[in-house]
């Protein structure tokens, strides 16, 4: 019996977020595309919390909307609560974040998928890789089949050698209910990729209907509602959330019964995230705390579940009722899943390309948390441009890439291509130097010339961001040869007390009239002109940076005062310009300045200096 072969250009393995997103990047190209899943019915499915954004996350799924992604779409069509995060600070770190139906998530997704032309769905198990030449030539399944292809995105998120824990138990799992992905992350490692170990948990689900929500905290959504397109769900503003609280007996019990973690009792080693603790390790690290904050969420408005954001643990079962009866609002509370660990294999991607590309093969690209990352928005942004660049690999074209200048996607693959990773990474505002001029609210205007040049976006919907910006910056000029009480309307702006409103009412407002999108615009950089000038300077200074090229070939080794960890390093990321290597941890000043030594060394060198 022969084995049965197909052809495409690229084949996603893994229909999660970024699996989804890397599939339909790639058949905007034009590129046929297989996505591989163990279960074509959970394309997008949020096995954590039910909700899109947050700080630093917004960001990120702002740019993919600008870049003609699917997460902000499908994060509105489903939308049953909002909410705009840090409203009283800077407009840098404003960030929405949107609740949504799980189950409407996962169908719109499947929707989307099942109708984007040029994407296949085919189940099955990804468990090894066929290369010609040093290239991808095939992925070939677990039933024998062969898809021959000229690029692979793998997105596996935690299934390749998945382990879940409830306590001391375990069982190979990608996530509950779903086996793991045994071979794969061994045909990856063959390549040279350093795999890593890493850990991640999710929440108990509650039945509604045993919480007494009159205990809670209500959370109200905002009114009207946010959206990342502009145009919110029916849904938007459909239910509240609530908040509770741990208190001094629930943090007795996780002190009492610690020993039943995986992790306190040694069993794993994998590395859990920092930045998304375990109930437990919230207790055990912060001892001096009475007490920690928890959101109750609904999963969905037709479902019985309810989501203790906050809350998520590997004790065992019989810990987690006893830890939440003991919650305000929870005494009578019925698990309807139980809380689990889940340990899986990622690789180390200091070994990718800023495309997102393998440096042992090419045509292998990596995206979402087998890069080390947590966060759905995270992987999205990584699959969105796995997925480009795999689509470009196959049609002969050159990779291109986003840089910490431009965008919150940049500054991600940046740090994790330059700096590695040793716990999950999550996006933070943080994270961000240039955060004011690469902001949520201007994601579109920064981005669509770059995905109409990509082929993401069509060239028809440049024009309305065109005419839409050349109304705002006449309002500016106008506003800046206008004057009130003494000085330029810019300048009075900037006062606290001073509005837009305001100043059109002393001035009358523009002909014609500025939609409320653009009035918010002009109004933040009159506001924050002074701040937002002077990341425009450092902005300046990074790319006079990047405008010195490090040869692909230089011998670092011939490099004077390098140390030999200097020399490691260089050796092996081979950052393309200065900005890159000084974005190296543990790199000096005086390395880079005995970098750019060398450079002049060598340009002397090559012209007969």
């Amino acid at each position: 019996m022969g084995v049965s072969r197909e052809t495409y250009d690229v084949v996603v393995i893994g229909g999660g977020h970024a699996g989804l997103e890397a599939a339909l990047a790639a058949a905007r190209l034009g590129g046929e595309v297989a996505l591989l899943s163990g279960d074509p019915q959970r394309i997008g499915l949020m096995p954590c919390n039910p909700a899109i954004g947050g700080p630093g996350k917004s960001q990120l799924v702002h740019e993919i909307v600008a870049l003609g992604g699917a997460m902000g779409r499908l994060a509105d069509e489903t939308a049953i609560h909002t909410r705009v995060l840090n409203r009283s600070k800077g407009p840098a770190v404003r960030s929405l974040r949107v609740q949504v139906d799980r189950d409407e998530y996962t169908a719109a997704a499947t929707r989307l998928i099942k109708g984007a032309a040029g994407v296949t769905l085919v189940r099955g198990e990804a468990v090894a890789l066929e290369t010609r030449d040093g290239a991808v030539a095939a992925v070939r399944l677990a039933d024998g089949r062969l898809l021959r292809c000229a690029a692979v995105v793998v997105a596996a998120g935690t299934f390749l050698r998945g382990k879940i824990w409830y306590g001391l138990s375990s069982r190979p799992a990608g996530r509950q209910g779903e086996p793991p992905a045994r071979y794969l992350s061994q045909a990856v490692a063959s390549l040279g990729h350093r795999i890593i170990r890493l850990k991640t948990g999710t929440p108990p689900r509650i039945r509604a209907d045993s919480i007494d929500f009159d205990e809670l905290e209500l959370v109200a959504a905002d009114e009207p509602p946010g959206s990342f397109t502009g145009r919110a769900g029916k849904n938007a503003a459909a239910t509240p959330t609530w908040m509770t609280r741990t208190n001094k007996r629930t943090h007795e019990i996780i002190n009492a019964q610690i020993a039943f973690s995986p992790i306190y009792a040694g069993v794993t080693s994998a590395t859990g995230t920092r930045y998304c603790p375990s109930i437990e390790d919230k207790v055990v690290k912060f001892a001096d705390r009475d007490s920690h904050l928890l959101f109750v969420e609904p999963d969905g408005l037709m479902t019985s579940e309810v989501y203790l954001q906050g809350f998520s643990s590997g004790l065992p079962p019989r810990v987690q009722e006893e830890m939440l009866h003991t919650l305000p609002g929870f005494s009578r509370a019925v698990v309807q899943r139980y809380a689990y660990a889940v340990e899986y294999d990622a690789f180390d991607p200091l070994d990718l390309t800023p495309g997102l590309m393998s440096r042992y093969l090419k045509g292998l690209f990596l995206a979402g948390q087998v890069n080390g990352t947590s966060g759905y928005e995270e992987a999205a942004a990584q699959g969105l441009i796995a997925g480009l660049n795999a689509a470009r690999l196959a049609q002969g074209k050159d990779e291109v890439t986003l840089t910490a200048e431009e965008a919150y996607i940049g500054v991600l693959i940046e740090d994790l291509i330059s700096r590695g990773v040793d716990e999950p990474y999550r996006m933070m505002t943080s994270r961000v130097a240039l955060r004011l001029l690469i902001r949520g609210d201007n994601a579109e205007e920064r981005l669509l010339p770059k995905a109409v040049q990509w082929g993401l976006r069509d060239e028809g919907e440049l024009r309305p961001l065109q005419e839409s910006g050349a109304r705002i910056a006449a309002e500016l000029q106008r506003l800046a040869g206008a004057r009130i009480a003494g000085v330029s309307a810019l300048e009075w702006l900037r006062r606290p007390s001073s509005s837009l409103e305001q100043a059109w009412r002393l001035l009358g407002a523009p002909e014609p009239p500025l939609s409320e999108k653009e009035a918010f615009q002009v109004e933040l950089r009159a506001k924050y002109a002074g701040y937002i000038e002077r990341q425009q300077r450092a902005l300046a200074r990074r790319r006079e940076m990047a405008e010195y090229a490090l040869p692909p070939d230089a011998d670092y080794a011939k490099v004077h005062n390098l140390s030999r960890e200097a020399r490691e390093k260089l050796q092996r990321r081979r950052p393309r310009t200065i900005a890159e290597a000084a974005r190296i941890p543990g790199l000096r000043d005086s390395e880079i300045t005995a970098l750019l030594i060398y450079l002049g060394k060598r340009r002397r060198l090559e012209h007969g200096g």
